[in-house]
C-alpha cells in the first residue's frame, strides 16, 4: 500500500482544522447580535466586538498586556493565526501599526476584513488566508510577529517557528501567548482548538525555546499566565450561571460546544496538565536564511 505524499496529508489536515473552526455566516451573526443590543452600525467600536474577535483565554485584556512588552508604535506587525483580527485592529488603532493577519480559515479572514470595515480600520489592517508553515511574505518583512493560541494545531513546529524567524527583521521581536503541555498525562478532548486528538499537537514551552534558540532568537522574558487564566474562567463561569451566555462572547464562534470545551481546558489548567505562557524573543542579528535553506526549513 502506497503512503500518501506529505503535502497531501498536510492539505487534508489543514482542511480538517479549518472545518473544526468553521461557522458559516460568522460576520452576519455578529452584526445581528450588535443590532439586538441596539448598537448603531455606523458607530461600532472595537470594544463592541472584542468579546468575539479575540479568540484566546482572557481575550482583549491579555492582548493589551502583550502589546506593552515591546515598543510597538508604528511597527509593521504580523499576527500568525489571527482569527477574526481583533489584535490586529487593536495594534492598528492604539499603536498606529500597519497590522497584517494570516489565518487558515477562509471564513475567519472574510469576517476579519468585514469587521475592520465596520470599525473603519480597513486601511491599516490586511488579512490573508494562508498556511502558517508557508508564509507568503519576503524574508525580513516585519518588525514584530506575534501569535496567540495557534501552534497547538500545527504538527511541524520547526517549520512553523522557522517561517516566523525568516520573515522577522533583524532587531525585531517575536511575541507569543500560548497553551503548552506541562505534565505527562494525556489530554482528553474536546478543547477549543480541537474536538479530537488528531487535530491537536501539544508540546512544552522548553521545546519551543529550543527551536527558537537554534534559529538565533534570544529570550527576553517569559510569564506564567496560568493562574490569571484560571481566574478568568472562574469569573466567566460564575457570570454565565447568573446571566447565561454573553451576547458577544466566544460562544459566537463555538456555539453549543463552548461550555464543554472551556470547562475541559480549565480542568487541565487547574490540574497542571496544561499551562498558559506568554513571552518575548528578540532577533538580535537577523536569521541566516542560507542556513535555514540548507537545513530544509524554508
Amino acid at each position: 500500500m502506497k503512503h500518501k505524499p506529505k503535502s497531501f496529508r498536510m492539505d487534508n489536515l489543514n482542511k480538517s482544522i479549518e472545518k473544526h473552526y468553521l461557522k458559516e455566516g460568522l460576520y452576519e451573526d455578529i452584526v445581528s447580535r450588535l443590532k439586538e443590543q441596539g448598537t448603531d452600525l455606523h458607530k461600532v467600536k472595537r470594544s463592541d466586538i472584542s468579546g468575539a474577535d479575540e479568540f484566546h483565554v482572557r481575550g482583549a485584556v491579555v492582548s493589551k498586556e502583550l502589546a506593552k512588552s515591546v515598543n510597538l508604535y508604528e511597527a509593521s506587525v504580523l499576527d500568525v493565526g489571527c482569527g477574526l483580527g481583533g489584535p490586529c485592529r487593536m495594534l492598528a488603532d492604539d499603536y498606529n501599526c500597519q497590522a497584517t493577519g494570516i489565518d487558515i480559515s477562509h471564513e475567519y479572514i472574510r469576517t476579519a476584513k468585514e469587521l475592520s470595515k465596520l470599525v473603519k480600520l480597513e486601511r491599516k489592517t490586511t488579512f490573508i488566508q494562508g498556511d502558517a508553515t508557508r508564509l507568503p511574505f519576503e524574508d525580513n518583512s516585519f518588525d514584530v510577529i506575534w501569535t496567540q493560541h495557534v501552534q497547538m494545531n500545527i504538527p511541524n513546529k520547526k517549520k512553523f517557528y522557522s517561517e516566523i524567524s525568516r520573515v522577522l527583521k533583524a532587531g525585531g521581536y517575536f511575541l507569543y501567548y500560548d497553551i503548552f503541555k506541562k505534565g505527562k498525562e494525556e489530554v482528553d478532548y474536546p478543547m477549543p482548538w480541537a474536538s479530537t486528538s488528531d487535530l491537536s499537537f501539544l508540546f512544552k514551552e522548553d521545546e519551543m525555546d529550543s527551536f527558537l534558540t537554534q534559529l538565533g532568537l534570544t529570550k527576553e522574558q517569559s510569564t506564567d499566565q496560568t493562574q490569571a487564566g484560571i481566574e478568568f474562567f472562574n469569573a466567566l463561569v460564575a457570570k454565565m450561571k447568573e446571566f447565561g451566555p454573553p451576547k458577544m462572547g466566544l460562544n459566537v464562534l463555538m456555539g453549543e460546544t463552548t461550555k464543554p470545551k472551556l470547562m475541559n481546558l480549565l480542568a487541565y489548567l487547574k490540574s497542571g496538565g496544561l499551562e498558559l505562557k506568554s513571552g518575548v524573543y528578540k532577533n538580535e542579528t537577523g536569521v541566516n536564511i542560507d542556513l535555514l535553506k540548507k537545513g530544509g526549513l524554508v
